[in-house]
C-alpha cells in the first residue's frame, strides 16, 4: 500500500481564464475542459464505490483498507472540488456540459439495478486505469500545456500527480473483495467505450461552441496530440492493453513522473493529511 497525502493546491479557480487558456490552442483546450466536466460526478462515484466496497469486506481486512480508501477519498474530494470550480468557469464562457447531464442519468441507472458493490469497484478500477494512462503521459508530454494559464497548468500536473499515486488502490479494493477477471476486463470494456465516446462526443460540442469545430488548425493540433510521436495514442494503448493481462496490476505502470512532479513543485500545495502507510 502507499502512503497518500491530501493536499491542498495554492490556485484561485474563482478568477476567469481564457476560453483557449492552453496556448491559445483550440483543441488542447476543447479535450482538457472535456475531461474536467466529467470530473466532478464521476469522482463522486469513485468516492462512494470504495465507501460501499470497503462496508462490503471482512471486517478482518477493512482495517487495511481504511486509512487508504480515507486518503483517496480525500483527494478525490480535493479534485472534485476544484473541477467544479473550473467548470463554473467554462459554463460562465458558455460551454454546454451535456457530459455531466449524460453521466447522471446512467448513474442513476446504474444504481437503480442494485448489483453487488464489486462492479462499482470494478468500474472505478476501470476508469481509474484510463485517468492513470492519461496522467502519465501529461507528466511526460509537458509540451501539451505549453503557453498554458500558469493556474490550469499546475491544476492538471497535480491531478496526473495524484491519480499516478491512487492508482492501485480500486484495483487492490476489487481483488481483496473476492472480484473475477470476467468481470474486471468486461467493465474495462465498458469504460473503455463509454469513457472515450464521452470524452470525444464532449470535445467536439466544446470545439462547436468555440467556433473551431470547422477549423483545419483545430484538427492538425488533434492529429498531433493524439496520433503523434509523443501523441496520447501512441503512448497509451500498451498501458490499456496491458489491463487485459492475468498478471495486471496498475503498479506496473512507472510512476516515478509523478513522484518528481510532487517533490519538485511542493511551494505550489499545502498538506492537508497523511494516511499512515
Amino acid at each position: 500500500m502507499t502512503d497518500l497525502v491530501v493536499r491542498r493546491l495554492m490556485i484561485d479557480l474563482k478568477e476567469p481564464f481564457a476560453r483557449r487558456w492552453n496556448g491559445g490552442d483550440a483543441f488542447r483546450s476543447a479535450w482538457l475542459n472535456a475531461l474536467s466536466m466529467g470530473f466532478p460526478v464521476g469522482e463522486q462515484m469513485f468516492i462512494d464505490s470504495l465507501r460501499d466496497g470497503l462496508k462490503a469486506l471482512p471486517e478482518s481486512k477493512r482495517a487495511y483498507f481504511a486509512s487508504e480508501i480515507q486518503g483517496f477519498v480525500g483527494q478525490e474530494a480535493t479534485h472534485r472540488h476544484l473541477h467544479a470550480l473550473y467548470n463554473k468557469q467554462l459554463d460562465a464562457q458558455g460551454f454546454e456540459n451535456g457530459q455531466e447531464k449524460r453521466l447522471i442519468k446512467r448513474l442513476e441507472k446504474l444504481a437503480s439495478m442494485k448489483l453487488d458493490p464489486r462492479h462499482a469497484v470494478a468500474i472505478t478500477a476501470a476508469t481509474e486505469h484510463f485517468t492513470a494512462i492519461f496522467a502519465g503521459w501529461m507528466l511526460e508530454t509537458p509540451q501539451n500545456l505549453e503557453g498554458a494559464d500558469p493556474r490550469l497548468k499546475t491544476l492538471w500536473l497535480w491531478h496526473s500527480a495524484e491519480e499516478t499515486e491512487h492508482r492501485c488502490i480500486a484495483f487492490d479494493l476489487y481483488r481483496a473483495l473476492g472480484g473475477n477477471e470476467k468481470w474486471r476486463r468486461f467493465w474495462f470494456r465498458f469504460v473503455t467505450v463509454q469513457f472515450l465516446f464521452e470524452l470525444m462526443r464532449q470535445t467536439v460540442q466544446n470545439l462547436w461552441d468555440d467556433k473551431a469545430l470547422f477549423s483545419l488548425t483545430t484538427w492538425r493540433s488533434a492529429a498531433s496530440m493524439m496520433l503523434g510521436k509523443q501523441g496520447l495514442v501512441r503512448y497509451g494503448f500498451k498501458h490499456w492493453r496491458a489491463y487485459f493481462s492475468q498478471d495486471f496490476h496498475p503498479s506496473h505502470q512507472d510512476g516515478t513522473a509523478s513522484e518528481t512532479w510532487l517533490r519538485e513543485n511542493e511551494d505550489l500545495f499545502r498538506v492537508v493529511s497523511r494516511s499512515p502507510a
